[in-house]
């Protein structure tokens, strides 16, 4: 296990060209579509923490860093916001090497010393365990996060973590939230805020209120050395990888569409779904308000009058 214990600081700001410099008009208009998407990427971020309460003061936030475009822009945010917020709280990164075949061990130990990012590489060989446990013709994603979850997890406790910062974004909590609907039976996504089953660690997901595109394209401008999962990403039918084709489908051709789909989420009424735990049906006719009716004359009912216009 490595670790780096400085803090050097971050500076997100774009370089502006010198006074004597002409700068080109597509060169202009790229710095400006870069600036804008990196504000909205940090203006999302630091919206969905304070609706979520998600860091507070004297935090210790363990940035789980995979090597993808998701956590390396998590981490960005984060630094980014770690300069300007009101409050103090300290940031370290952890990798979690599964041992994976081809695996380049020296890329983000590289990337993070030159970052000045704190971190530490947990050495793990989860690959052999998953590769052995799962089932021919099954995918690995099930056991794979379960044994990548536990190991997160421990090591927060470990190093005195508050916060574990996983980088799934909207994408992923809609993509999820259909999963469960077709294939699991559920009403289910990824919540930005969550308390572990054992109640020793609190999840936060940062970029909850991010689009996967708008990652991507931050990611591909600021050239993040992307790392590609070569377990589960190597497997063909995934259902995951089905649905995202299906999002990124339904926003191409109905802009807005996932945005319902997440404010959905944030506006969950009971009484209209099924489920008998989180509303009582069975005891509806005790709440039943109940109006004394007139007396009928003679048996007949009253009559009303109704003019239509």
């Amino acid at each position: 296990m490595r670790a780096i214990n400085r803090l050097l600081g971050s500076d997100m700001s774009i370089p502006t060209a010198g006074t004597t410099q002409a700068i080109k008009p597509d060169e202009t208009k790229s710095r400006t579509d870069f600036n804008k998407l990196q504000k909205r990427l940090r203006r999302l971020t630091g919206q969905a923490i304070a609706d979520y309460n998600m860091i507070q003061d004297g935090d210790k936030i363990m940035v789980c860093l995979s090597g993808g475009k998701d956590s390396y822009t998590m981490l960005e945010m984060l630094l980014s916001l770690q300069l300007s917020a009101p409050i103090k709280f300290e940031i370290v990164a952890v990798n979690l090497d599964q041992k994976q075949p081809d695996f380049p061990e020296d890329v983000l130990p590289r990337y993070l010393t030159e970052r000045g990012v704190p971190f530490f590489i947990l050495e793990k060989d989860t690959y052999s365990i998953v590769k052995e446990l799962t089932p021919e013709g099954q995918t690995y994603c099930a056991i794979c996060s379960r044994l990548r979850r536990g190991n997160l997890y421990s090591f927060a406790q470990e190093i005195g973590a508050t916060k574990v910062a996983l980088g799934h974004h909207r994408d992923d909590i809609m993509a999820t939230l259909l999963l469960n609907m077709f294939h699991a039976g559920r009403l289910k996504a990824m919540p930005p805020k969550l308390l572990s089953d054992d109640g020793m660690n609190i999840l936060i997901r940062p970029l909850a209120y991010c689009k996967e595109k708008d990652i991507a394209e931050f990611a591909r401008l600021k050239e993040f050395p992307i790392i590609p999962c070569n377990l589960c990403g190597s497997q063909d039918n995934l259902q995951r990888a089905m649905i995202n084709e299906m999002l990124r489908d339904w926003d191409e051709k109905y802009p807005g569409r996932l945005d319902s789909m997440f404010t959905a989420t944030q506006n969950i009424a009971p009484s209209q779904l099924g489920d008998r735990e989180l509303f009582d049906f069975e005891s509806l006719e005790d709440k039943r308000t109940v109006v004394e009716r007139p007396a009928l004359r003679d048996g007949l009912l009253p009559v009303v009058n109704v003019t239509l216009s």
